[in-house]
Protein backbone atom coordinates (compact mmCIF):
# COMPACT_ATOMS: atom_id res chain seq x y z
CA UNK A 1 0.00 0.00 0.00
CA UNK A 2 1.05 3.62 -1.06
CA UNK A 3 -1.38 5.09 1.86
CA UNK A 4 0.83 7.37 3.91
CA UNK A 5 -1.60 8.38 6.46
CA UNK A 6 -4.27 5.58 8.32
CA UNK A 7 -6.20 6.97 11.21
CA UNK A 8 -7.77 3.39 13.74
CA UNK A 9 -11.13 4.51 15.46
CA UNK A 10 -12.08 2.03 18.39
CA UNK A 11 -13.30 3.45 21.89
CA UNK A 12 -15.02 1.12 23.80
CA UNK A 13 -14.59 -0.80 27.12
CA UNK A 14 -11.55 -2.50 27.64
CA UNK A 15 -12.73 -5.52 26.58
CA UNK A 16 -13.50 -4.25 22.90
CA UNK A 17 -9.95 -2.41 22.83
CA UNK A 18 -8.36 -5.98 23.72
CA UNK A 19 -10.38 -7.83 20.63
CA UNK A 20 -9.18 -5.39 18.51
CA UNK A 21 -5.89 -5.86 18.75
CA UNK A 22 -5.40 -8.45 16.09
CA UNK A 23 -7.43 -6.01 13.93
CA UNK A 24 -4.62 -3.34 14.73
CA UNK A 25 -1.77 -5.74 14.28
CA UNK A 26 -3.37 -6.56 10.48
CA UNK A 27 -3.52 -2.90 9.38
CA UNK A 28 -0.07 -2.48 10.51
CA UNK A 29 1.16 -5.09 8.28
CA UNK A 30 -1.14 -3.87 5.63
CA UNK A 31 0.55 -0.44 5.93
CA UNK A 32 4.28 -1.07 7.19
CA UNK A 33 5.33 2.58 6.15
CA UNK A 34 2.37 4.65 6.51
CA UNK A 35 2.19 6.96 9.86
CA UNK A 36 -0.91 5.46 12.05
CA UNK A 37 -2.89 7.07 14.56
CA UNK A 38 -5.28 5.89 16.90
CA UNK A 39 -8.24 7.44 18.14
CA UNK A 40 -9.15 6.20 21.29
CA UNK A 41 -10.72 6.71 25.02
CA UNK A 42 -9.00 8.72 27.34
CA UNK A 43 -8.10 5.92 29.59
CA UNK A 44 -6.64 4.00 26.82
CA UNK A 45 -4.24 7.01 25.67
CA UNK A 46 -1.20 5.66 27.92
CA UNK A 47 -1.48 2.19 27.55
CA UNK A 48 -1.60 2.08 23.82
CA UNK A 49 0.75 4.66 23.45
CA UNK A 50 3.10 1.95 23.93
CA UNK A 51 2.04 -0.14 21.11
CA UNK A 52 4.21 -0.94 18.67
CA UNK A 53 1.94 -0.67 15.54
CA UNK A 54 1.00 2.92 16.23
CA UNK A 55 2.98 6.43 15.58
CA UNK A 56 0.54 7.94 17.30
CA UNK A 57 -2.48 8.05 19.96
CA UNK A 58 -5.36 10.89 20.09
CA UNK A 59 -7.78 10.48 22.93
CA UNK A 60 -11.36 11.41 21.94
CA UNK A 61 -13.16 12.56 25.54
CA UNK A 62 -16.91 12.37 22.88
CA UNK A 63 -17.75 15.38 23.69
CA UNK A 64 -22.16 15.57 24.18
CA UNK A 65 -23.81 17.11 21.31
CA UNK A 66 -24.02 20.66 23.24
CA UNK A 67 -20.77 20.98 23.69
CA UNK A 68 -20.05 22.43 20.20
CA UNK A 69 -16.58 24.23 20.55
CA UNK A 70 -15.13 20.98 21.36
CA UNK A 71 -17.05 18.50 17.81
CA UNK A 72 -15.30 21.67 15.98
CA UNK A 73 -11.96 20.83 17.56
CA UNK A 74 -12.32 17.25 16.77
CA UNK A 75 -13.58 18.29 13.06
CA UNK A 76 -10.65 20.33 13.19
CA UNK A 77 -7.90 17.60 14.38
CA UNK A 78 -9.47 15.08 11.61
CA UNK A 79 -9.01 17.33 8.87
CA UNK A 80 -5.82 18.24 9.75
CA UNK A 81 -4.51 15.14 10.37
CA UNK A 82 -4.20 14.85 6.10
CA UNK A 83 -5.25 10.80 6.33
CA UNK A 84 -5.70 8.96 3.33
CA UNK A 85 -7.33 6.04 5.04
CA UNK A 86 -9.70 5.45 8.08
CA UNK A 87 -10.82 2.38 9.73
CA UNK A 88 -13.29 2.95 11.58
CA UNK A 89 -13.38 -0.31 14.18
CA UNK A 90 -15.79 1.34 16.46
CA UNK A 91 -18.49 1.42 14.07
CA UNK A 92 -20.85 3.44 15.89
CA UNK A 93 -23.44 6.07 15.15
CA UNK A 94 -20.85 8.60 16.49
CA UNK A 95 -17.98 7.33 14.96
CA UNK A 96 -19.64 7.12 11.39
CA UNK A 97 -20.45 10.56 11.81
CA UNK A 98 -16.99 11.91 11.91
CA UNK A 99 -16.46 10.30 8.62
CA UNK A 100 -18.66 13.52 7.67
CA UNK A 101 -16.11 15.73 9.27
CA UNK A 102 -14.18 15.51 6.52
CA UNK A 103 -14.68 17.68 3.49
CA UNK A 104 -16.65 15.98 0.43
CA UNK A 105 -14.30 16.23 -2.03
CA UNK A 106 -11.47 15.62 0.43
CA UNK A 107 -12.66 12.60 2.42
CA UNK A 108 -10.34 9.72 2.71
CA UNK A 109 -11.21 6.05 2.05
CA UNK A 110 -12.91 4.56 5.02
CA UNK A 111 -13.54 1.60 5.97
CA UNK A 112 -16.88 1.58 8.49
CA UNK A 113 -20.47 1.10 8.11
CA UNK A 114 -20.99 5.25 7.29
CA UNK A 115 -23.84 4.98 4.20
CA UNK A 116 -21.19 6.55 1.37
CA UNK A 117 -18.04 4.77 2.99
CA UNK A 118 -15.98 3.45 -0.22
CA UNK A 119 -15.40 -0.03 2.10
CA UNK A 120 -18.80 -0.62 3.46
CA UNK A 121 -19.48 -3.23 5.83
CA UNK A 122 -22.84 -3.51 4.92
CA UNK A 123 -23.53 -6.83 6.19
CA UNK A 124 -27.35 -6.92 7.80
CA UNK A 125 -26.37 -9.85 10.10
CA UNK A 126 -22.65 -8.02 11.38
CA UNK A 127 -24.50 -6.88 14.82
CA UNK A 128 -25.06 -10.87 15.35
CA UNK A 129 -21.66 -11.31 14.20
CA UNK A 130 -18.47 -12.31 17.05
CA UNK A 131 -16.38 -9.38 17.57
CA UNK A 132 -13.88 -11.06 15.84
CA UNK A 133 -15.69 -12.19 13.24
CA UNK A 134 -17.29 -9.12 12.48
CA UNK A 135 -13.83 -7.08 12.95
CA UNK A 136 -12.07 -9.40 10.41
CA UNK A 137 -15.16 -9.76 7.63
CA UNK A 138 -14.71 -5.78 7.86
CA UNK A 139 -11.20 -5.52 7.10
CA UNK A 140 -11.19 -8.05 4.71
CA UNK A 141 -13.58 -5.54 2.51
CA UNK A 142 -10.75 -3.09 2.99
CA UNK A 143 -8.06 -5.92 1.89
CA UNK A 144 -6.72 -6.32 4.94
CA UNK A 145 -6.31 -10.26 5.40
CA UNK A 146 -5.62 -11.98 7.64
CA UNK A 147 -6.48 -10.81 11.04
CA UNK A 148 -4.58 -12.83 13.58
CA UNK A 149 -5.94 -13.62 16.87
CA UNK A 150 -6.13 -10.64 19.54
CA UNK A 151 -1.88 -10.46 20.79
CA UNK A 152 -0.72 -8.72 23.92
CA UNK A 153 2.87 -10.15 23.37
CA UNK A 154 4.29 -6.42 23.21
CA UNK A 155 3.14 -5.43 26.59
CA UNK A 156 5.46 -4.80 29.56
CA UNK A 157 5.70 -3.51 32.99
CA UNK A 158 8.21 -2.90 35.74
CA UNK A 159 9.54 -6.59 36.82
CA UNK A 160 10.89 -4.97 39.96
CA UNK A 161 7.46 -3.96 41.07
CA UNK A 162 5.65 -7.26 40.64
CA UNK A 163 8.14 -9.11 42.33
CA UNK A 164 7.75 -7.38 45.61
CA UNK A 165 4.07 -8.42 45.47
CA UNK A 166 6.10 -11.65 46.07
CA UNK A 167 3.28 -13.83 44.93
CA UNK A 168 3.85 -17.76 45.69
CA UNK A 169 3.87 -20.09 42.35
CA UNK A 170 2.06 -21.62 41.22
CA UNK A 171 -1.13 -19.25 41.47
CA UNK A 172 -4.71 -19.02 39.91
CA UNK A 173 -5.90 -15.17 39.01
CA UNK A 174 -9.34 -14.84 39.89
CA UNK A 175 -11.69 -11.95 38.97
CA UNK A 176 -14.39 -12.01 41.28
CA UNK A 177 -15.93 -8.30 40.12
CA UNK A 178 -17.47 -6.61 37.26
CA UNK A 179 -19.34 -3.85 35.96
CA UNK A 180 -21.08 -2.28 38.81
CA UNK A 181 -24.25 -1.27 36.96
CA UNK A 182 -24.67 -5.04 36.12
CA UNK A 183 -24.71 -7.44 38.99
CA UNK A 184 -25.94 -10.01 37.14
CA UNK A 185 -22.78 -11.04 35.31
CA UNK A 186 -21.30 -11.70 38.73
CA UNK A 187 -21.42 -14.98 40.07
CA UNK A 188 -22.18 -14.90 43.81
CA UNK A 189 -18.83 -14.10 46.14
CA UNK A 190 -19.37 -17.16 48.29
CA UNK A 191 -19.02 -19.35 45.66
CA UNK A 192 -15.85 -17.10 44.55
CA UNK A 193 -14.96 -18.01 48.39
CA UNK A 194 -15.44 -21.63 47.60
CA UNK A 195 -13.36 -21.72 44.92
CA UNK A 196 -10.59 -20.05 46.22
CA UNK A 197 -10.45 -22.71 48.96
CA UNK A 198 -10.34 -25.54 46.65
CA UNK A 199 -7.64 -23.44 44.83
CA UNK A 200 -5.58 -23.68 48.13
CA UNK A 201 -6.65 -26.96 48.45
CA UNK A 202 -4.17 -27.91 45.61
CA UNK A 203 -1.79 -25.89 46.37
CA UNK A 204 -2.39 -22.84 44.10
CA UNK A 205 -2.27 -19.64 45.13
CA UNK A 206 -5.73 -17.37 44.62
CA UNK A 207 -4.51 -14.24 43.51
CA UNK A 208 -7.71 -11.38 43.38
CA UNK A 209 -7.66 -8.95 40.42
CA UNK A 210 -9.97 -5.83 40.40
CA UNK A 211 -10.12 -2.18 40.39
CA UNK A 212 -11.17 0.65 42.78
CA UNK A 213 -14.97 -0.93 42.84
CA UNK A 214 -13.96 -4.37 43.92
CA UNK A 215 -11.41 -3.28 46.61
CA UNK A 216 -14.58 -3.29 49.21
CA UNK A 217 -15.58 -7.48 47.49
CA UNK A 218 -11.85 -8.42 47.55
CA UNK A 219 -11.48 -7.29 51.01
CA UNK A 220 -14.05 -9.58 52.55
CA UNK A 221 -13.09 -12.42 50.51
CA UNK A 222 -9.59 -12.15 51.46
CA UNK A 223 -10.87 -12.07 55.50
CA UNK A 224 -12.45 -15.27 54.62
CA UNK A 225 -9.71 -17.21 53.35
CA UNK A 226 -6.22 -16.98 55.03
CA UNK A 227 -4.22 -17.54 51.96
CA UNK A 228 -5.71 -15.65 49.54
CA UNK A 229 -3.84 -12.43 48.00
CA UNK A 230 -5.51 -9.50 46.95
CA UNK A 231 -4.35 -7.37 44.43
CA UNK A 232 -7.55 -5.24 44.10
CA UNK A 233 -6.87 -1.43 42.93
CA UNK A 234 -2.61 -2.53 42.59
CA UNK A 235 -2.69 -3.58 38.88
CA UNK A 236 -2.34 -1.76 35.69
CA UNK A 237 -3.35 -3.37 32.65
CA UNK A 238 0.41 -4.16 32.08
CA UNK A 239 0.87 -5.65 35.19
CA UNK A 240 -2.27 -8.07 34.56
CA UNK A 241 -0.95 -8.99 31.16
CA UNK A 242 2.22 -9.92 32.26
CA UNK A 243 0.92 -11.32 35.53
CA UNK A 244 -1.33 -13.50 33.39
CA UNK A 245 1.25 -15.03 31.41
CA UNK A 246 2.99 -16.86 34.49
CA UNK A 247 -0.59 -17.51 36.28
CA UNK A 248 -1.33 -21.18 36.16
CA UNK A 249 -5.20 -20.42 35.11
CA UNK A 250 -7.91 -17.44 35.41
CA UNK A 251 -11.09 -17.55 36.64
CA UNK A 252 -13.82 -14.59 36.17
CA UNK A 253 -17.06 -13.22 34.93
CA UNK A 254 -17.19 -11.91 31.78
CA UNK A 255 -15.08 -8.32 32.48
CA UNK A 256 -12.45 -6.47 30.42
CA UNK A 257 -9.71 -7.67 32.53
CA UNK A 258 -10.51 -11.46 31.37
CA UNK A 259 -10.10 -10.44 27.84
CA UNK A 260 -6.56 -8.96 28.82
CA UNK A 261 -5.68 -12.32 30.81
CA UNK A 262 -6.74 -14.79 27.65
CA UNK A 263 -4.94 -12.15 24.89
CA UNK A 264 -2.09 -13.20 27.29
CA UNK A 265 -2.49 -16.76 26.87
CA UNK A 266 -3.46 -17.39 30.08
CA UNK A 267 -5.88 -20.64 30.26
CA UNK A 268 -9.33 -19.33 31.55
CA UNK A 269 -12.87 -20.20 32.34
CA UNK A 270 -15.20 -17.52 31.54
CA UNK A 271 -18.64 -17.49 33.22
CA UNK A 272 -21.26 -15.73 31.68
CA UNK A 273 -24.79 -14.84 32.23
CA UNK A 274 -27.92 -14.17 30.52
CA UNK A 275 -26.73 -10.00 30.64
CA UNK A 276 -24.44 -10.79 27.76
CA UNK A 277 -24.06 -13.20 24.97
CA UNK A 278 -20.49 -15.03 24.62
CA UNK A 279 -21.51 -15.87 20.75
CA UNK A 280 -21.01 -12.14 20.37
CA UNK A 281 -18.37 -11.23 22.76
CA UNK A 282 -16.53 -14.11 24.72
CA UNK A 283 -12.73 -14.41 24.17
CA UNK A 284 -11.51 -16.68 22.15
CA UNK A 285 -8.34 -19.54 22.43
CA UNK A 286 -8.20 -23.23 23.01
CA UNK A 287 -7.00 -23.19 26.36
CA UNK A 288 -10.75 -21.19 27.60
CA UNK A 289 -13.52 -22.89 29.02
CA UNK A 290 -16.77 -20.30 28.61
CA UNK A 291 -19.56 -21.74 31.20
CA UNK A 292 -23.26 -20.02 30.93
CA UNK A 293 -26.05 -19.46 33.03
CA UNK A 294 -28.67 -17.62 32.79
CA UNK A 295 -28.54 -16.77 36.55
CA UNK A 296 -25.15 -17.27 38.07
CA UNK A 297 -26.73 -18.48 41.07
CA UNK A 298 -27.70 -21.88 39.33
CA UNK A 299 -23.64 -22.58 38.35
CA UNK A 300 -22.45 -24.54 40.90
CA UNK A 301 -18.68 -24.52 42.08
CA UNK A 302 -18.48 -28.29 41.27
CA UNK A 303 -19.13 -27.57 37.52
CA UNK A 304 -16.77 -24.02 37.38
CA UNK A 305 -14.18 -26.66 39.49
CA UNK A 306 -14.50 -28.80 37.00
CA UNK A 307 -13.81 -26.69 34.23
CA UNK A 308 -10.63 -25.45 36.41
CA UNK A 309 -9.35 -29.27 36.41
CA UNK A 310 -9.95 -29.51 32.51
CA UNK A 311 -8.03 -26.95 31.63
Amino acid sequence: MTTDRVLVIRHGALGDLVQSMGAFKAIRAHHPNAEITLLTAPAFVAFMAKCPWFDRVWQDHRPGWHQVADWLALRRRLRQGGFDRVYDLQTSSRSSLYFYAFPRRQRPEWSGIARRSSHIHGNPERDQMHTLDRQAEQLRIAGVAPVPAPDLSWVDTDAARLARLDLRQPYALVMAGGSAHRPGKRWPADYYLALCQRLLGVFIQPVLIGGSAEVVLNRVLAERCPGLRDLADQTSIEDLAVLAREARLVVGNDTGPMHVAVASGCPAVVLFSDQSDPDLCAPRGDKVSILREADLAALSVDRVWQAVEGL
